[in-house]
């Protein structure tokens, strides 16, 4: 729908006018195409921002439904926002609180971690038991605008240091887990998908 495109177009706008990080559209394009593929139907989203990648999951289709954990107040009331305005509020129900604070019972097709880089592994294992079988997960920002791939003496900021570190060591689980196989795809700024054995 036209109009549906004009306020994703407003979305993203936003995101870039107050430097609010979102998925690349190469990476939102195989996070959506994943989706229908697979036939995901019940997705947990660790990172909300401003609702961005939940609307666009649930606009690629009607079956979608996504539960998304945000902690930053200003983000999570902007994202109630664009929800609404999608008329979506249905089919997104967003949780104001830290990921790390949160127990849920419910159970997922898949699970998007893309939040706090530094507690990849906390998430991943916090969340894991909420993994329908044969469940995903995937994961957004693995190059981490293509610091992963450099030297950590290029890098100046010990922050960004520490959190590239993180990153790797991230991705190192990821390759070393026994319970899951994981792929990884340069596609927007590094996405992996970790399937359930």
């Amino acid at each position: 729908m036209v109009e549906n495109y004009s306020i994703v177009k407003d979305i993203k706008k936003y995101a870039s006018d107050n430097k609010i990080p979102i998925m690349l559209d190469d990476g939102i394009n195989f996070l959506t195409n994943f989706i229908i593929k697979n036939q995901v139907k019940n997705i947990l989203e660790i990172g909300t921002a401003i609702g961005y990648s939940a609307i666009k999951m649930c606009l690629c289709s009607p079956n979608v439904k996504v539960t998304s954990i945000e902690r930053n107040e200003t983000r999570y009331l902007e994202a109630l926002k664009n929800i609404k305005r999608l008329n979506l509020e249905d089919r997104i129900t967003l949780i104001y609180n830290d990921a790390e604070n949160v127990k849920l019972d419910d159970k997922f097709d898949l699970i998007f971690i893309d939040a706090a880089k530094a507690q990849n592994i906390k998430f991943f294992e916090s969340f894991e038991k909420n993994l329908n079988t044969n469940g995903f997960i995937i994961t957004d920002n693995l190059k981490f605008h293509g610091l992963v791939d450099k030297d950590e003496e290029e890098i100046k900021s010990r922050n960004v240091r520490g959190l590239v570190r993180k990153i790797k060591e991230y991705i190192k689980f990821l390759e070393n887990n026994k319970k899951y196989n994981t792929e990884f795809y340069d596609l927007g700024d590094g996405i992996s998908v970790s399937i359930k054995k």
